[in-house]
């Protein structure tokens, strides 16, 4: 019986200091590795910023084409 008192406090203070600090360390360092971006997602990021360039120049073409044409179409 002596010997599980003897291990009682050490188990007390693991779980009570040492497993609280260590859980909040392992769930800090993998919220912040999930913030950053993989390579595959910043290639994806520049398509699509690519693509949304593209895009804008189209709609101000057909803008300038549609003020040639008409010029009160924006009303």
């Amino acid at each position: 019986m002596e010997f599980l008192g003897i291990l009682f406090v050490p188990l007390v203070l693991l779980m009570v200091v040492v497993a609280p600090i260590w859980i909040i360390a392992h769930y800090l360092t993998s919220w912040r590795l999930a913030k950053t971006l993989s390579d595959s997602d910043e290639k994806l990021l520049s398509d699509l910023r690519h693509l949304a360039d593209r895009l804008d120049e189209r709609v101000q073409s057909v803008e300038k084409i549609l003020d040639a044409e008409s010029t009160h179409w924006r009303k």
